[in-house]
């Protein structure tokens, strides 16, 4: 088993089913503090960094969410020019600076690798929140844990999944991590839909392939739909050269609710990282699916939190301590 306490969490490489057996695990017994059946102290004094030197709403948010809801303190640097990078200053520096100033950091940054050498410099872990088209590791950890939770319901697991990737998939760091942490995984078969110039890196399909996973490549929707679980990613217009380029692919692989009665399964979960491009030109995922039970995407973006609770829990070394810190709850709330 890996050892978490101590630890930074940049890759999903890192991990093998075991460990996300753990943090799923972990994530789970977190559920009555996101849901407010309860409250929990455990990290009462404890201070995150969150520092996020690209644009976020949701997984900044969350992670400040997170640590506050296991009673600690959030510190926040929201863009680079708004830190000591703009002056110059290395990733190093910074980390040697921050990491003296806190017990654990939340960072993302649009340079691929850059926070694992961010990491390399800091004292406490280093929780990696993004770091260009590279990973996102909670994000992917937060997918497959919504992916066990709605599969739950139809007594299925995550070994012997049919699964559908579905838009920006060369750009899209969400499901690079995410078909990496699958591939740990028994008979899955994925169907990668995207232009070809947006397909999924060689790399992650050879990781695929490898461990014994069927792939399927495919740039048309018609008939390749009907699956239990489909990933639907925007178009990475901030990773392109231009706008104009980006322009040239959205809007391809809309998914609305006429689409879905003709090609999905009556099971088949929708999930989408957000925030989807509701824009007309895009629509990616179209608001006629709102009332749609299988439309999961905002359960999953609430899944967020549960699991960076768990991965606060368990760098910091108190995922056995949680129910020893529990106080009730005594305000008002309808959760």
């Amino acid at each position: 088993m890996m050892n978490f306490q101590g630890s930074h969490i940049l890759s999903v490489s890192q991990f093998d089913r075991e460990a996300i057996e753990k943090i799923l695990q972990v994530s789970t017994a977190m559920i009555p503090y996101a849901a407010r059946q309860k409250r929990c102290h455990v990290l009462e004094g404890a201070i995150l960094n969150n520092l996020f030197f690209e644009p976020s709403t949701r997984t900044r948010v969350s992670f400040g969410t997170a640590f506050n809801l296991l009673g600690g303190f959030v510190r926040e640097t929201v863009g680079q020019e708004n830190s000591s990078l703009a002056k110059g200053e290395s990733l190093y520096d910074t980390a040697q600076v921050i990491s003296g100033y806190s017990d654990v950091i939340a960072m993302r940054h649009p340079q691929m690798h850059s926070v694992s050498e961010f990491a390399q410099g800091s004292s406490v872990p280093v929780i990696n929140g993004g770091d260009g088209a590279n990973e996102h590791p909670t994000q992917a950890l937060l997918d497959l844990f919504t992916i066990k939770s709605e599969m739950s319901i139809h007594q299925r697991s995550i070994d012997n999944l049919n699964i559908a990737l579905m838009g920006d998939l060369k750009h899209g760091r969400t499901v690079h991590s995410l078909s990496k942490l699958l591939s740990l995984y028994k008979n899955i078969h994925v169907t990668m839909i995207a232009p070809d110039a947006l397909q999924m890196p060689d790399s992650i399909i050879s990781t695929l392939e490898n461990a014994g996973h069927k792939v399927t490549i495919t740039d048309k929707i018609e008939g390749n739909l009907g699956c239990d679980v489909i990933y639907q990613t925007r178009i990475q217009q901030e990773r392109f050269a231009s706008p104009e380029e980006a322009d040239k692919y959205r809007g391809h692989f809309s998914l609305n609710k006429k689409i879905y009665q003709q090609y999905c399964k009556d099971h088949t979960v929708i999930m989408h990282p957000l925030p989807r491009d509701s824009r007309p030109e895009a629509n990616e995922l179209d608001t006629d699916l709102n009332d749609l039970q299988n439309l999961a995407i905002f359960r999953q973006a609430q899944n967020g939190v549960l699991v960076r609770m768990a991965l606060f829990a368990l760098t910091l070394g108190v995922e056995d301590k949680l129910t020893q810190y529990e106080k009730p709850i005594t305000w008002f709330t309808n959760k």
